[in-house]
Formats: C-alpha cells, structure tokens, sequence
C-alpha cells in the first residue's frame, strides 16, 4: 500500500509554527533543525525537506518574522503629520508582551544578518521601506507646520528610526527602567524635540 499523500501546504504551516515557537523560547541564536523537529515532534531528515541548510531556514524565520510583524494588529492613523508618525513609531516599540516578543525576536536576527551579506542587505531593505513609510507623514507635517519648513523628512525619518529602535534595545534589556509609560512618554518628548528643532 503506497504512503498517504503529503499535504505541503499543511506541513509548511507545521513548520513556520514550530520555527516561530522556537524564535519566541529561544531568538536565533537557538533556531536549529533539530530545534525545529523537536517541537514539530518530527525528525530533523524529514525537516531537511524544507530546508536542506540551516541557511535556507534563518530566510525562512525572518519572512515569517516580517509577516508576521506586518499582520499585526495597529494603531489608528490619525491626522496627517506628526499624530501619523506618533502613531506608527509606537507600534515599533515594546509596550505589550508580544510586541515585546516580536522585539526580541528581530533583535536576536541581527546578529546573524551581520554575519551574511544577502542577509543584511534583506535588513537594509527592511529599514529604508520602514523610512520611506514614514517620509510622507513628516512631508504632511511639514505643510503643516508642525515641524520647521527646513527640515529634511528623509534624515528625520532616520532619525525617528534611530530614536525609536534605540529604545526598543534599551526596553528590551531593561524593562524596569523602561516601562510602557516611560517609553510612551521619551517618544513624545522625542517628537516635540521636532517641533522646536
């Protein structure tokens, strides 16, 4: 009697849980094969289907770590201008424990994508379509005059960028002294600093 069919789809939905199981327990540093069959209770041969090196299966925790960031649920976007901007950098930060976890999850990747050229150039991409979704609300804010006329959206949204994935690090390794509120309220300080700049 030949084997049952393989659904593929359903496995691949198998292992992006187990992958993403094992970036919440353990960030990459701990992202193995044998991490992975481990908690899809499978052998790390038949994991080798879907990902021959370990290579092919860090690409493959970092898409579903960016999907998984996009799907998210988030904030209203309010008023064109700073409210926007305000808006999207608090989504960025760690004020909940799966933001928390997602946080911790990407800050655990850089270390790797330091490592790899293809997978640093990835990052690059990442954070210049983070800048460039920023860039239209710091052009409406401008209009606006809620920031000088002067201004360079394109360096304020790296520097917005900058501020924020900052204080993620330091709410990540210190969440005692950087509370939600605390950061809630840097952010606003950081952002009136724009309006008197």
């Amino acid at each position: 009697m030949p084997p049952a069919p393989v659904d593929h789809e359903s496995r691949r939905e198998d292992v992006s849980r187990a992958v993403w199981q094992v970036l919440a327990e353990k960030g990459f540093g701990g992202l193995t094969l044998r991490a992975v069959a481990t908690a899809m209770g499978v052998s790390t041969g038949m994991l080798m289907h879907y990902f021959p090196a370990k290579r092919a299966l860090i690409a493959h925790a970092l898409s579903l770590l960016e999907s998984n960031t996009a799907g998210r649920p988030r904030r209203a976007h309010p008023a064109p201008g700073l409210a926007t901007v305000r808006a999207m950098l608090l989504d960025i930060l760690p004020l909940t424990p799966d933001d928390t976890a997602r946080n911790r999850i990407w800050v655990s990747s850089w270390d790797l994508s330091l490592a790899d050229d293809a997978l640093a150039a990835e990052q690059a991409d990442r954070y210049a379509r983070l800048r460039a979704t920023l860039r239209p609300h710091l052009d409406a804010a401008r209009e606006a005059g809620e920031i000088p006329a002067g201004a360079d959206p394109d360096q304020l949204a790296a520097t917005a960028v900058a501020f924020t994935h900052g204080l993620v690090v330091q709410a990540l390794f210190d969440p005692g002294r950087f509370p939600e509120g605390v950061q809630v309220a840097m952010l606003d300080d950081f952002l009136a600093s724009l309006v008197t700049a």
